[in-house]
């Protein structure tokens, strides 16, 4: 056997190695600062600890907290060490799970008396004491008895090694007087996680399932440097200030209310409006390009969805069917069938298509109570959706003019910043699709054909296809540069196939269709929680369910006031009148907190003068101006879609 391995570096370059090298001791041997910047190693594409000896040739890369894999080992080791403090401080407490998310970590606890808010600052002292310490985290393999034996005081740990499938390998991690169930990679060492926080804790049911214990908790999060962390916090305060439940409930958006069921939204008069002036914008710029828009019902027979696959795949998500007349109906989970039986419902010819049908239509998923979320996590919404049915020619200027139109609609609602996503097959586990591999390669080489064609960069995501079909997905970044699901675009020849759809072609025989589901927003109220968030509730102009607010100082102006609410509105313009009997800066305040976009300041001398003290929120005064100057400047923005996201 060779005494010396070769290793392969990123750059190109190559170097021998005694066999057991670690990629520590590699790191140390380029230089002081790789060294002691590294948290964990890339060999041959799987991401190892830094201690891991390197028993063959391989390929080596060096990773760093500036990775997003150097960042999971990093918060994974500090969720670790958050939960020994825990076995320090509250001992008899059982422990569940800990790993790393984005931004951060968490680790679930079943303590016998619930942690108190005090506590959290506790569990962080004791963090930073155990680093201090710089207890190393030492690796080890164990078999299925013997991990059984070893967690048989850990309800939760016994569960998750007797769920593993027999023969695979298992792993635990100890650093002193805690030993971790844990599959790694990890730090070499506690000391090397510099900046740790405990954040918060919540309630978390074991495994998601409300049927199961319920868990607390606690989430943390850990940085290099103390200047990052401090960053980190302040984006956490800027995102509760947006939460779209909380601006939700100020605003008079909308309400999830218990006595009517988790998941359900009720959309108040305002969240109502914003509502449909989203759906509006959305019919008009679809008709602009061709879709006609559809309804379907909001039950079907059970069958549908088995002919389409989605019973199979995803039951889990589906509500149980209900009986009529002896026969089982389903509540609509998803369109597609139904488009697809208007499609059937007549002949169609190669001259007819493309079909672009476009439908705003409400479905009904089931989501366990642990994860509702607002807006965000819902169990009944309408979707934006759309089914196009085209030839196999057409299907790649079909899939470029979805594009265009995804990016005309996410850039007018203020999103400037997006990425793209192919979304293919796991080509290790092909069984997880339908269809063959030449319907496959015929979707995806449309799909990348279409990205090209607009010269647009893209990761591929192997496994985040849906089951019957590639996809082009877009993720959309806020204001504070987190991502959200936006337009997904999926090519689909496996349905046609299961429904026998078919067009006559200029030979005179059938032919199948390609079907194309997309959308370009995604739900609306997922949409316009996000939209919400994106804008802290301070809508523009176009937008905002209240664009303007007239105030007269006294009652004096009240007769004035009234005239100009009458004239705004005529133009077709949102306006409220606060004739109460408060001061104005009072008023001011007031329409400043619920955002709305321009005020009209008018006193005894805008009402002799015939003109309107403008307001702008945030921005203050803007000058005195005619009604008339006023509501035409407000149409050429609002015409303009103008945004101003802060």
């Amino acid at each position: 056997m060779e005494s010396s391995v070769v290793i392969s570096f990123p750059d190109g370059s190559s170097k021998k190695y005694p066999r057991g090298t670690t990629p520590l001791a590699i790191a140390e041997g380029i230089g002081p600062n790789l060294a002691r910047d590294a948290v964990a190693a890339r060999v041959n594409g799987e991401v190892v600890g830094l201690l891991e000896p390197l028993e063959q040739d391989s390929s080596l890369e060096i990773l760093t907290f500036d990775s997003a894999e150097g960042r999971e080992v990093y918060r994974h080791t500090a969720s670790h060490i958050m939960a020994q403090a825990v076995k320090h401080l509250f001992p008899g407490t059982k422990f569940a799970i800990g790993p790393a998310i984005e931004d951060g970590f968490y680790y679930d606890f079943d303590p016998k008396t619930p942690f108190l808010p005090e506590d959290l600052e506790k569990i962080e002292a004791e963090m930073q004491r155990i680093i201090g310490e710089d207890v190393p985290l030492e690796r080890r393999e164990l078999s299925r008895e013997e991990a059984l034996q070893t967690f048989k005081d850990e309800p939760y740990k016994v569960e998750l090694i007797e769920d593993l499938p027999e023969g695979e390998k298992i792993t635990c991690y100890r650093q002193g007087d805690f030993l971790d169930l844990c599959a790694g990679p990890h730090l070499p060492a506690t000391g090397r996680v510099r900046v740790p926080k405990v954040l918060h804790s919540a309630g978390a049911y074991w495994r998601g399932d409300e049927k199961r214990p319920m868990l607390q908790r606690i989430y943390g999060t850990a940085y290099e440097k103390k200047a990052d962390l401090e960053k980190h916090l302040t984006r956490i305060e800027e995102a509760k200030r947006r939460d779209h439940r909380r601006l939700g409930k100020e605003l008079g958006l909308f309400s999830i209310q218990e006595v009517l069921g988790g998941g359900l939204v009720l959309w108040h008069p305002k969240g109502a409006l914003l509502r449909e002036l989203v759906e509006d914008f959305w019919r008009k710029e679809h008709r602009k390009r061709g879709y006609d828009i559809v309804f379907s019902p909001h039950i079907g027979k059970l069958d549908l969805w088995k002919i389409s696959g989605h019973w199979d795949w995803y039951k889990d998500s589906m509500y149980s069917p209900i009986k009529i007349d002896e026969i089982e109906y389903l509540l609509k989970p998803m369109n597609c069938p139904f488009a697809i039986l208007m499609y059937k419902s007549e002949g169609k010819s190669y001259r007819d298509l493309p079909l672009r049908w476009g439908e705003l239509g409400t479905v009904y998923r089931y989501e366990r109570s642990g994860v509702l979320h607002g807006l965000l996590r819902v169990r009944g919404f309408t979707q934006d959706d759309a089914h196009i049915f085209c030839r196999p020619d057409q299907l790649e200027d079909e899939i470029v003019g979805v594009i265009d139109l995804a990016e005309h609609m996410i850039k007018s609602f203020g999103y400037t910043d997006y990425d793209f996503m192919l979304s293919v097959r796991d080509p290790d586990n092909k069984q997880k699709y339908i269809g063959d591999d030449a319907v496959w390669e015929q979707a995806v080489g449309a799909l990348k054909a279409a990205l090209g064609r607009r010269n647009l960069k893209y990761a591929v995501g192997k496994g985040e296809a849906k089951f019957y079909g590639p996809s082009i997905d877009i993720m959309i970044k806020d204001e504070l540069g987190r991502g959200w699901q936006g337009p997904t675009i999926q090519v689909d020849f496996n349905l046609p196939e299961r429904f026998d759809l078919t067009y006559t072609g200029e030979d005179g025989l059938p032919h199948r269709p390609v079907m194309i589901h997309r959308t370009v927003l995604g739900s609306m109220e997922r949409f316009i929680g996000g939209l919400i968030e994106h804008y802290a509730g301070a809508f523009p102009a176009w937008l905002a369910p209240v664009q303007v607010k007239v105030l007269p100082i006294t009652d004096k102006q009240h007769e004035y006031a009234r005239k100009i609410v009458s004239a705004l509105k005529e133009d077709g313009f949102r306006v409220e009148l606060d004739d109460r009997n408060e001061k104005i800066g009072y008023k001011i305040r007031e329409a400043e907190v619920q955002k709305i976009p321009y005020m009209l300041v008018v006193g005894s001398k805008e009402a002799e003068s015939g003109l309107v003290a403008v307001r702008k929120r945030r921005k203050g005064d803007a000058g005195a101006m005619t009604v008339e100057k006023f509501a035409t400047d407000l149409k050429v923005e609002v015409d303009k879609k103008t945004v101003d996201v802060h």
